[in-house]
């Protein structure tokens, strides 16, 4: 009988079949769109399911059946742990830049190449030339097992030590970039919530953890020769890991493939950007809209501090033009022309709106009006933009007409996407929640 299942071997298979199901539609739905993430989370995902798979069919006989089953048990690449800070490190990178490439990629996996390359070496070793061509009976676990799995076998924790060693470093850089990653958010988008990737930090200290613990159990395994059972607990941990990175992992993938991340691509060089700012036409001066004609508040040209509460008033907010602080002369009507065009247009009503939209509707670069919003108006784009929803979201509040709305709906109304960013925002910019607000009766 190819299985005999039993308590053990049963509840690892619902890890299993998930995995290997999961591992299989990435593989097949990145060759077909040339998705780098949804290749390197389908390795993601093969790790772990590989591991747990070894002893799910363990615990069903295959050990323990002294035949062509035991050989397989030893010759798969079952462990391959070498793979998964370059793995992971590379899944962050493919998930914020579209521009990813494979070619400056792969060096990250090769301790992890090199790894699956021992595998395959000792089974042409053992199986090919030791037991075909010479025709020699393999040596151990009654006739199933070379000399070479052998050696493979009393280099598992080198390479377990190893392996942590590797998701420690690039679990360090993978955490620097992120900060990173924050900033160009915040700089390029009005509404990056769902790009943020959090849930990736979680299942990064997951990994961690079973990959501390495998240590822990090598080296106590080595001491104490522990039975199957009593690893069984350690590789259900493996399946909860599968399951976290097939919901976390095609979440963050839908999310990078429906928007325009360039994290980390080759920028533009100092030169070509001062040429560009310099040969860009400067728009001609015009004169800001009086304070009563235009009912959308200008952005402080201050930055707000997160904890500095601003005055909560029941009157709608004024659209007084801070003065700007100091700018290069070409830049002055950058400023001017960006402020008119949000208290006309308001753009910032749409929840999706990028900083290159708002650049080209302005007819100039990114990198341009990012430095007129970060010098002219003391803010990242982020900031700015939601500093003109929360106005939005003041007045409606205190507007009589509006008294009928819930807090949801006056968030959609000032361009906020959910209602938790809009309280988080809100709360910062104003030091208190939309629900403290004192509301007028309908």
């Amino acid at each position: 009988m190819l299985f005999t299942f039993g308590p053990h071997s049963g509840l690892l298979l619902p890890f299993v079949v998930p995995g290997a199901a999961a591992t299989l539609w990435l593989l097949v739905r990145a060759w077909r769109r040339g998705s780098p993430p949804d290749a390197l989370l389908a390795l993601l995902i093969l790790v772990p399911t590989l591991s747990v798979s070894q002893w799910m069919l363990g615990y069903a006989g295959w050990f323990d059946s002294h035949d062509g089953y035991s050989t397989v048990m030893f010759y798969v690449p079952w462990r391959a742990g070498m793979v998964l800070g370059g793995a992971y490190y590379l899944y962050f990178q493919s998930l914020t830049n579209q521009d990813f490439r494979w070619r400056p990629a792969l060096k990250h996996l090769l301790p992890g190449l090199l790894e699956w390359g021992a595998f395959a070496a000792v089974a042409l070793y053992d199986l090919v030339w030791w037991r075909g061509v010479r025709g020699r009976p393999l040596p151990d676990f009654f006739g199933t097992k070379g000399a070479g799995a052998t050696l493979l076998d009393e280099t598992a924790l080198p390479a377990a030590l190893l392996s942590s060693a590797l998701l420690l470093g690039y679990g360090l850089r993978l955490l620097a970039d992120y900060r990173r990653y924050r900033h160009y958010l915040n700089d390029n988008f009005s509404d990056p919530e769902r790009l943020r990737f959090a849930g990736l930090r979680q299942l990064l200290a997951l990994q961690a953890l079973v990959l501390v613990l495998s240590v822990v159990f090598t080296v106590l395994n080595q001491i104490y020769d522990f039975s199957y059972d009593a690893a069984w607990y350690f590789f259900a941990l493996r399946g909860v890991l599968i399951y976290g990175l097939i919901v976390v992992g095609i979440q963050a993938n839908y999310a990078a493939a429906t928007s325009s991340l360039r994290f980390g691509a080759a920028p533009k060089s100092v030169a070509e950007t001062e040429l560009f700012m310099a040969s860009a036409p400067v728009p001609a001066a015009v004169p800001m809209a009086p304070a009563a004609a235009v009912d959308t508040p200008v952005a402080s040209a201050a930055p707000v501090a997160e904890e500095t509460a601003l005055p909560i008033t029941t009157e709608p907010a004024a659209s007084v033009a801070a003065p700007a602080p100091e700018l290069t002369p070409e830049l002055l009507p950058w400023r001017e022309k960006l402020l008119r065009l949000m208290a006309e247009e308001q753009p910032w009503l749409e929840p999706e709106l990028t900083l290159t939209e708002l650049a080209h509707r302005l007819r100039t670069h990114p990198a341009l009006l990012s430095k007129v919003i970060n010098a002219g108006c003391g803010q990242n784009f982020n900031d700015f933009v939601n500093t003109y929803r929360v106005q939005e979201a003041r007045r409606k509040l205190a507007d009589p007409r509006f008294a009928h709305y819930s807090l949801v709906g006056v968030a959609l109304e000032s361009g906020f996407n959910s209602k938790s960013t809009f309280n988080r925002v809100f709360k910062k910019l104003l030091g208190q929640a939309p629900s403290e607000v004192e509301r007028p009766k309908s």
